[in-house]
């Protein structure tokens, strides 16, 4: 269990990275960053270093302005076939990606990135799971884009909000693909002093 001295701040809006965090036990605060992904360049950059790109700079932005403090940040994308899908703009474009995701494997790839200015750390990582979903009906792809449980996730499902109905089995870390590898988050914090 971490001490509470240990606090960190967390450069994130998603209640499942803060949810997955706190049930841990860790003690942080929430400062959301203002980075907007939709600018970072996806032009030559695979899915993976592209949430690297995104966490890093997330975390970045709010360490800037709290140097001695350290800022914690992550980027969830779906990986198909190379081809980088984040969240849904809207309906039509939720269904483009639900049709698409479940129509065979995907991977989904989350990247946490440590940044602390006063002693000159920054890093990221990233951890990737493959997700072998079941396929869904017209009903299910119906009901999925009406019940609106795909806005603001990565890849327009939730596994912990009734997407596992839709997935056969994974092959990786479950809570990375609910947006945070604990298992990663674990092994990073080990080696960081602050």
């Amino acid at each position: 269990m971490p001490a509470e001295k240990n606090q960190f701040i967390l450069a994130s809006a998603s209640p499942r990275r803060k949810d997955l965090l706190t049930k841990a036990g860790y003690k942080f605060d929430i400062i959301v960053s203002d980075v907007d992904e939709s600018a970072l360049p996806l032009k030559g950059v695979s899915p993976a270093e592209f949430a690297c790109n995104a966490a890093i700079a997330k975390a970045n932005d709010i360490a800037r302005r709290f140097k001695n403090r350290l800022v914690v940040a992550a980027d969830t994308v779906v990986d198909y076939n190379g081809e980088i899908i984040g969240k849904a703009q809207d309906v039509k474009h939720a269904e483009e990606i639900t049709r698409k995701l479940f129509s065979g494997p995907h991977k989904v790839i989350t990247a946490i990135a440590m940044v602390k200015k006063d002693i000159g750390l920054e890093k990221v990582e990233y951890d990737s799971t493959t997700v072998y979903p079941t396929g869904m009906s017209e009903k299910q792809i119906e009901e999925h884009i009406a019940s609106d449980v795909w806005k603001g996730k990565a890849g327009a499902y939730g596994i912990q909000e009734g997407g596992d109905k839709f997935i056969d089995h994974i092959e990786g870390s479950e809570t990375n693909v609910m947006g945070f590898s604990m298992e990663l988050f674990e092994k990073m914090i080990k080696k960081v002093h602050f």
